[in-house]
């Protein structure tokens, strides 16, 4: 079985998310310092941290499983476009009590990697 250019870009930008996730999970401080600032240091916020990493971990792994063995892929990129728009969200709203440049970073970070995903679902065959 041949994988598709599509197919094949999405395991990369997958294992990438599945990363981010098991990072956040290993090292919540360091991985969102710049995001909430000294915050990301507290336990009650690396709860969520770590929540927010076993979802990454979780959808992401499933899209590339599915990636792989060539299974439905636009329904898990859907919802990782939705996380990714949840994070843009929330941090909007909270922005008044984050760093400096904290929700322009986000809106950054978490469109393009919402975008990348849209790209990906409207290229991938299923």
């Amino acid at each position: 079985m041949s994988i598709s250019r599509a197919r094949a870009a999405s395991v990369v930008v997958l294992g990438l998310r599945v990363a981010y996730g098991a990072g956040l999970i290993a090292a919540p401080t360091r991985l969102a310092q710049r995001w909430l600032g000294p915050a990301a240091e507290r336990a009650p916020t690396q709860v969520p941290l770590r929540s927010l990493g076993a979802r990454e971990a979780l959808i992401h792994g499933a899209a590339l499983a599915a990636a792989l063995t060539g299974a439905p892929l636009r329904p898990w990129l859907a919802g990782s476009i939705a996380g990714d728009l949840t994070d843009i969200a929330a941090t909007a709203a909270g922005r008044d009590q984050l760093p400096d440049g904290s929700a322009v970073a986000t809106l950054v970070v978490a469109g393009s990697s919402a975008l990348i995903s849209a790209a990906l679902a409207v290229a991938v065959e299923r």
